[in-house]
């Protein structure tokens, strides 16, 4: 008899709780289903068994401190950190100074190199929320979610800018979000759009 596949854990290794605390909240929305454990020290995250995490996100100084380890471990680890250093530009990296989208951005990018279909967030094509919607909400959304702005959109679709405003307002109203980087995440989730899509978020 075969076994079910395990969901796939993640680690996020960081001094500063509140970090790791707040990308656990973001990873739980955007990643993978399964555990997410946070850790306040490199010793703390040894003892729990690495081996069982798929990823491993590790703030800049514990990655510094025990750079044999998670060089050892490229494929798995993820670096977090103030801007992106040169100096590992072979390593995955992401800035989690740079605001909730570009953090979502940065997520969703990472995601879609995750083996499909165990380690993917499932796609919701028919889902309710999705049915919610209107055409024009759908396309209007799908644009959101490609990072263009509230004029780009209004003249992609040939409609008036208050008319795109208008769409946006009743899209969150109806998806129950308040920010772009969660319009992005449902977009996603319902199908509309692909990783690959998604672009740099726009102010």
């Amino acid at each position: 008899m075969s076994c079910p596949p395990t969901k796939p854990a993640i680690a996020v290794i960081t001094p500063n709780i509140l970090i790791g605390l707040g990308l656990r909240t973001i990873l739980e929305k955007v990643g993978p289903p399964g555990e997410i454990a946070v850790f306040d020290s490199f010793t703390e995250f040894i003892a729990s068994g690495p081996e069982r995490y798929f990823h491993y996100f590790a703030a800049m100084q514990v990655f510094m401190r025990h750079r044999t380890f998670f060089l050892e471990n490229s494929h798995k680890t993820i670096l977090l950190g103030k801007g992106y250093s040169a100096q590992f530009a072979r390593m995955r990296q992401i800035d989690i100074f740079g605001g909730e989208e570009r953090l979502v951005h940065d997520l969703l990018c990472l995601r879609s190199e995750a083996p499909r279909p165990d380690h993917a967030l499932p796609r919701q094509n028919g889902a309710p929320a999705a049915n919610l919607l209107s055409v024009r909400e759908t396309e209007v959304l799908t644009l959101i979610a490609q990072g263009l702005l509230n004029k780009q959109i209004a003249d992609r679709l040939q409609i008036g800018l208050t008319t795109v405003i208008s769409h946006r307002r009743n899209i969150m109203q109806k998806l129950g979000v308040q920010s772009v980087a969660a319009l992005v995440i449902c977009a996603v989730s319902m199908g509309y759009v692909d990783e690959s899509d998604i672009r740099t978020p726009h102010k």
